[in-house]
């Protein structure tokens, strides 16, 4: 089953994610081929391109983690929960969805203490490490992004984007899955659902697809 968002804020959540999945692909795409066509045709390099790349590619995991939370795209064994009572499979279903949650509030915490100094912010224990002038490798300085300069690289000027914009697709990525565990497990506890997966939809388009095809012959 599905999750359909049935607020606001999960709807907006929805845009968020569904948008940012297809700029961030879409941008991959097109920097990889034009790269590959200022290598080959004009023997040229486009010095940011790989590492630009790599960093959406990390924002697209990380976000497509908890949108698939949401579709329940995320591969399982289902074997046991199909032939357990309805009763036993839901509190399997409770179980595992205390394990994730848990398993993804440590990574939101470690997420957090990891990318907070590039941001020049405390980590959750108080700690501050103001590592706000690391810079990435390649990718240069966005004009209107100069405005972090002050704010928090104390008026120094970056050559390179500071490390904070891309590494913070881990909080942001962590954050997402925990509000998506966190809505699946109420999912679960009013009795709309007693799986965190649907692995058995697969099977069931596969013996579609193949009793489609035996039709066809």
């Amino acid at each position: 089953m599905q999750y359909k968002a049935k607020s606001g804020f999960s709807q907006f959540i929805n845009t968020i994610e569904e948008t940012l999945i297809a700029l961030f692909l879409g941008a991959m795409t097109i920097i990889t081929f034009a790269n590959v066509v200022a290598r080959y045709v004009f023997n040229a390099n486009i010095l940011w391109a790989l590492e630009t790349t790599v960093f959406l590619f990390a924002w697209l995991v990380l976000i497509g983690a908890s949108y698939c939370v949401k579709t329940r795209s995320h591969l399982g064994v289902d074997v046991i929960l199909q032939m357990v009572s309805p009763g036993l499979r839901r509190i399997l279903a409770i179980i595992a969805v205390a394990a994730c949650l848990a398993f993804s509030v440590l990574l939101l915490i470690g997420s957090w203490n990891y990318w907070a100094p590039f941001a020049a912010l405390p980590m959750l224990d108080g700690t501050l490490k103001d590592q706000a002038w690391y810079e990435v490798n390649d990718i240069p300085m966005i004009g209107f992004l100069r405005f972090l300069e002050d704010s928090i690289n104390q008026g120094e000027a970056y050559e390179k984007i500071p490390r904070l914009i891309p590494y913070a697709a881990l909080p942001i990525g962590m954050a997402l899955l925990t509000y998506r565990f966190i809505q699946l497990a109420w999912q679960i506890l009013r009795g709309e659902t007693d799986m965190i997966i649907a692995s058995h939809e697969a099977e069931e388009l596969v013996e579609e697809a193949s009793a489609k095809a035996d039709r066809e012959d």
